[in-house]
């Protein structure tokens, strides 16, 4: 067997001797990394990137040799989101049973885009999305598919909401309803399509309007409440100025869950009002989505069944490895406006012959079977035990609260409402000028030195710091030796600001 042939996966006893061999030694770096149980050794850029060498050679230093080199390069000086101090963003450590699923996914290498790639896999997936809607309280059917994640799905539900309105507002010459797919956009849409959102959207809003050609300026972003929500008065004045104006109104994205606040809008507010005019409903819920798994705060979600179309979002709170989201659909024959007929992957036959082929679902061509890990980790833990998961996570976010409030030098900024708690070290030697620069430095400090990983935003105008406590083995005691590190670390930056002679640390 030569060389280039010995390398590759197959059913002789040589490869699977080898496939086992390297994927035991692997296992045992990533066991000995976590073991370990330190979460960052990198240090700073500047640190880091002379380390990061790519020694490419003719001949090749064999599999065990170049593994041996990325666990040192790589695995070595990553982030240890598995960590109880990993807590910055929406980035969670992850069920073992979404680990196991990868191993079966990246070997049988499905691709879901026809049924003669992924003939058990496609029909896994239909399942799942079923069990999904009827979770969400959508009629039982197939209308959705998985996505890479919230941005994605987002994209998905812009574009649906967008053709939708186009062909119910414009005709072609023949009088049909115009089709952007098959057209492009009228001459005057652009201008006159509306996408409106909160202020605390996810930036994806803007992102995907850019991406279908309608640029940041057909957002329109409507005022917050004082806990992060829309405002739905705000919401209802901004509905009737487009209106006023000449202008349509696609889609109003509603959110459950903001990055930072963890805000969820009154998304039944929100359909009494698009409903009037035949709006779309998007509800971005990437995050709060976790919540229909969680019998003490499923009703949070109240009006979601009502939606057209819903971002999920499981490498977040449903704590699966990147990537796996899900993009649902009220009503499966939407899907109509981005059908298109590939004859060697999804043709007329087939789809007389109702040959699941889900490329007709997805912007993705090649995709990966990542509906294994959820279904994998349902029927391993079980319903009940994932609820318990999602809500000891927002009970710790509760007592991490309610320990701010009982500890001097540190200010709770605003009371959570999912697993995120915002909050600032401001001790009273600190001119305030200087709080916002402490409070980036702080994080950037802790970060360098592998002590803590903690979220650095803006509320208000002011610098804040955040945890998002997406992991269960965080305890109170974790959270406590993490405001204790805030605080010393304030304490020995702060002179340095003062006297003007600190920098902050080159970690970004």
């Amino acid at each position: 067997m030569t060389t280039h042939t010995a390398a590759l996966l197959c059913g002789t006893e040589a490869a699977l001797n080898d496939y086992q061999t390297q994927m035991a030694a692997a296992i045992a770096a990533v066991a000995d990394w976590l073991r370990a149980d330190t979460l960052y050794t990198g240090g700073s850029v500047r640190q880091l990137q002379p380390q990061i060498d790519f020694c490419p050679t003719a001949d090749g230093i064999g599999l065990p040799a170049a593994l041996e080199r990325a666990v040192s390069l790589f695995l070595h000086n990553s982030l240890n989101v598995h960590h109880r101090h990993s807590l910055a963003h929406l980035h969670c450590p992850t069920l073992i049973a979404s680990q196991v699923a990868e191993v079966l996914i990246n070997a049988a290498n499905q691709s879901m885009d026809s049924w003669d790639q992924s003939p058990a896999a496609s029909l896994m997936e239909i399942r799942l999305i079923d069990w999904l809607r009827q979770r969400l309280g959508y009629a039982a059917g197939d209308g959705g598919v998985f996505t890479s994640g919230g941005t994605q799905s987002n994209l998905m539900g812009l574009l649906l909401a967008r053709d939708a309105c186009v062909a119910r507002h414009w005709q072609d010459e023949t009088g049909a309803a115009w089709s952007v797919q098959q057209r492009g956009l009228p001459p005057d849409a652009a201008s006159r399509l509306k996408f409106i959102c909160s202020e605390n959207a996810h930036f994806s809003v803007q992102k995907n309007l850019a991406l279908l050609g309608l640029g940041f300026q057909a957002a329109l972003c409507v005022p917050t409440d004082a806990d992060g929500r829309i405002d739905i008065n705000q919401l209802a004045r901004t509905l009737a100025d487009v209106a006023q104006q000449g202008q349509l109104a696609a889609c109003v994205v509603a959110t459950a869950g903001t990055t930072d606040a963890g805000a969820i809008d009154d998304i039944a507010a929100i359909r009494a009002l698009t409903e009037q005019s035949h709006i779309w409903l998007h509800v971005d819920a990437a995050w709060g989505g976790a919540l229909l798994f969680s019998p003490r705060h499923r009703h949070r979600l109240c009006g979601i069944d009502t939606a057209d179309s819903v971002t999920l979002d499981f490498h977040k709170h449903f704590w699966h490895s990147i990537s796996c989201g899900a993009f649902l659909l009220r009503r499966p024959e939407d899907f109509r406006q981005m059908h298109h007929v590939a004859e060697y992957l999804n043709s007329a036959y087939d789809e007389l012959h109702q040959v699941p082929n889900l490329v007709a679902k997805s912007l993705q061509t090649t995709r990966r079977f990542d509906a294994l890990k959820l279904w994998l980790a349902i029927e391993a833990l079980g319903e009940t035990a994932y609820g318990a998961l999602i809500d000891h996570t927002l009970a710790l976010a509760q007592t991490a609260a309610e320990r701010l409030r009982q500890q001097a030098e540190l200010e709770l900024l605003l009371p959570p409402q999912l697993a995120s708690v915002l909050f600032r070290v401001c001790p009273s030697a600190c001119p305030p000028p200087l709080l916002d620069t402490l409070n980036q430095n702080v994080a950037d400090e802790l970060f360098a030195r592998g002590q803590a990983n903690i979220g650095v935003t803006r509320l208000h105008g002011r610098q804040a710091l955040k945890l998002t406590l997406l992991n269960p083995n965080t305890g109170t005691a974790d959270i406590d030796s993490l405001f204790a590190m805030v605080r010393a670390e304030a304490k020995r930056i702060l002179p340095g600001l003062l006297d003007g002679s600190h920098r902050a640390a080159a970690s970004r």
